[in-house]
């Protein structure tokens, strides 16, 4: 059955739709825009968007720093390490010096293996090398070790 305008039911509600979702007027429906709540809510979640991508990115500018402090005390105990290396008369020893941009240098070596090497014409020496820094609260440091072969002196 079609309704027609005169109907009854049409004349009953009106303006108004039976969808409870539509039972404004068609003409406060119109107007188009967003509520207070809406409104509130977005930037609510938007802040939070934003203060996380901000922790994100401080917490990447750290990790660089940190990761630039270890590349030089990295290049600095290498560097070290090859100058202890290319020392023909290596014995035992240990010392500590300090660089001018504030790195600690402990370098030690010992014999090693000294009960297995006894009846050789070489011994076997122990490089320990540890850079130590200081940045902000906290110390870090980077540890080498190695070994060389060095001949008996007779």
């Amino acid at each position: 059955m079609k309704r027609r305008y005169g109907d009854r039911e049409n004349r009953r509600w009106g303006n108004f739709s039976a969808s409870p979702f539509l039972r404004f007027p068609v003409s406060l429906t119109s107007n188009r825009g967003f509520t207070l709540l809406e409104v509130l809510v977005a930037i609510a979640i938007l802040g939070i968007a934003i203060t996380v991508v901000l922790q994100l990115f401080s917490a990447n500018l750290r990790a660089i720093s940190v990761s630039g402090d270890y590349v030089s005390a990295a290049t600095k105990a290498e560097a070290k390490m090859r100058e202890i290396l290319s020392d023909d008369k290596l014995s035992e020893k240990s010392s500590s010096e300090t660089t001018d941009d504030g790195y600690r240098i402990d370098v030690s070596v010992t014999d090693a293996l000294k009960e297995r090497t006894d009846n050789l014409q070489v011994r076997i020496l122990e490089i320990d090398l540890t850079v130590h820094w200081t940045r902000g609260t906290k110390e870090r440091s980077l540890a080498m070790k190695t070994m060389k072969l060095v001949n008996k002196e007779i």
